[in-house]
């Protein structure tokens, strides 16, 4: 029975041992990865901004330049910002990321709005910057640019 007992233990010190090392690697190797490597010709994302909600627009506005900054994608990425429903708020003359969205367009992102927003909520295209383009749906635009392989984000 002692010798029994004896076996058991020895292979679970054994077990042990083998389960750190093997847990020790995983972790070397982990913190060793440095991301995705950027081997195509070019990207494309469309970001979806459909709410009202100014921490959620600072944080599209903040991922987008975040995706041009990356330098693994910087200048092989193109980038779509489209707004419907509340999202629509962010383009309207008088809000407070006028500045923001200039400084996307400067940089090549396509900055648009939903058409059957601006009906349903009965704005006029005079109430958005002059800047913003309009797509006849912001739906429809993400199904298209989902279609032809682009990447669909929502912050």
């Amino acid at each position: 029975m002692k010798k029994l007992a004896l076996v058991l233990l020895s292979f679970v010190l054994l077990s042990t041992g083998a389960t750190a090392q093997t847990t020790d690697k995983a972790f070397e190797k982990n913190a060793a990865f440095t991301g995705a490597k950027a081997n195509q010709k070019k990207y494309h994302a469309i970001y979806q901004l459909d709410v009202n909600d100014p921490k959620v627009i600072d944080k599209a506005i903040r991922n987008i330049n975040n995706a041009l900054n990356d330098p693994r994608i910087a200048g092989k990425i193109e980038v779509e910002l489209i707004a419907f429903s509340g999202g629509t708020d962010a383009y309207m003359k008088g809000g407070k990321y006028e500045e923001d969205l200039k400084a996307l367009i400067k940089r090549g992102v396509i900055v648009a709005q939903c058409n059957n927003t601006l009906i349903e909520r009965k704005i006029s295209r005079d109430q958005l910057y002059d800047f913003i383009a309009v797509v006849p749906s912001g739906n429809g635009e993400l199904i298209i640019r989902q279609a032809e392989g682009w990447s669909v984000v929502k912050p």
